[in-house]
């Protein structure tokens, strides 16, 4: 199964305060807006949303068909088939999506220990 690009999405009090923290460690703002209440950080492959007041925990995130830079992966498996496989293997998916159909799309799991885990295709 091919998840693509992976970040933590930190559900963050003040994105300020969060956003120089991050600066400190060597992060860089890769995408996001702060009017619009989040910001992706970067540093070198590692990625980090930061989401101020957006969801309640912090949420594990993969982008299916993307790669660290948010390139488009010319071979990538598409959420509706990875949603397939999850489901083949037992696992309860929270908001299925069609299966038909391309493009963009998300599903989410929550893992055993209940850390949300979202499968958010762009592409």
């Amino acid at each position: 199964m091919k998840l693509g690009a992976f970040s933590v999405s930190l559900n963050v009090k003040d994105l300020m305060v969060s956003k120089k923290f991050y600066e400190t460690l060597g992060f860089e703002v890769f995408a996001g807006a702060i009017e619009s209440n989040y910001l992706i950080m970067k540093n070198e492959s590692t990625l980090i949303g930061l989401f101020e007041n957006m969801f309640e925990h912090n949420i594990l995130t993969f982008n299916p068909g993307w790669d660290a830079d948010a390139n488009t992966l010319e071979n990538f498996d598409d959420v509706r088939k990875i949603q397939q496989e999850l489901l083949d293997a037992g696992i309860h998916i929270e908001n299925k999506i069609s299966e038909k159909g391309s493009g963009p799309a998300n599903i989410v799991v929550i893992d055993p220990d209940g850390n949300p885990i979202l499968i958010d295709q762009h592409v």
